[in-house]
């Protein structure tokens, strides 16, 4: 089995991927460092030399790919991963894919992003007071691709243990 965690910047997805793999045995990949490496510049490069839609193109096919040709993986996508091409119809159809959409609240992700502006290139530009409407526009817009999940699991106020549990009790 295949668990593809999503949901917006900030969700928790790379950090409940590593321990959600470890619980579960499976090895764990952060889409976003897999590009990374495979292409050897960091996302924000990539935004900033090829652009967006090279960017979204690349991101598509390393997931096709890792699908296809993995087993036993957590796969924490980029927050704009599902929204795009035919990412979210190819994995909800997938028969080992498992889709768990790490659900938060526009003030719960306000709160986690503020300290970590400076390294979040789409929010890097805005001012602290912008961040909430601009969280807001975006879950908006992302929701309907994030709430075809599989799984959906609200993560204000939890702990990562209890996160990962829920996410294991709806795996099995």
């Amino acid at each position: 089995m295949i668990v593809v965690l999503l949901g917006y910047m900030g969700s928790g997805k790379s950090t409940i991927g590593r321990t959600l793999a470890k619980k579960l045995e499976f090895k764990f990949l952060d889409l976003d460092e897999y590009i990374e490496q495979n292409e050897k510049v960091s996302v924000a490069e990539l935004f900033n030399s090829k652009g967006e839609i090279y960017f979204r193109s690349i991101e598509a096919k390393a997931v096709k790919q890792l699908c296809n040709d993995s087993d036993s993986l957590v796969l924490a996508l980029g927050g704009g991963t599902p929204c795009f091409g035919d990412t979210m119809s190819f994995l909800n159809e997938h028969s080992n894919v498992m889709t768990v959409y790490l659900k938060a609240s526009v003030s719960e992700l306000t709160k986690r992003l503020v300290n970590e502006k400076s390294t979040r290139p789409l929010i890097a530009h805005l001012e602290e007071e912008a961040i909430p409407e601009f969280i807001a526009k975006h879950l908006f817009e992302r929701s309907f691709y994030y709430n075809q999940s599989k799984v959906s699991i609200n993560t204000d106020n939890q702990t990562v243990e209890a996160i990962v549990e829920a996410a294991r009790s709806k795996l099995v």
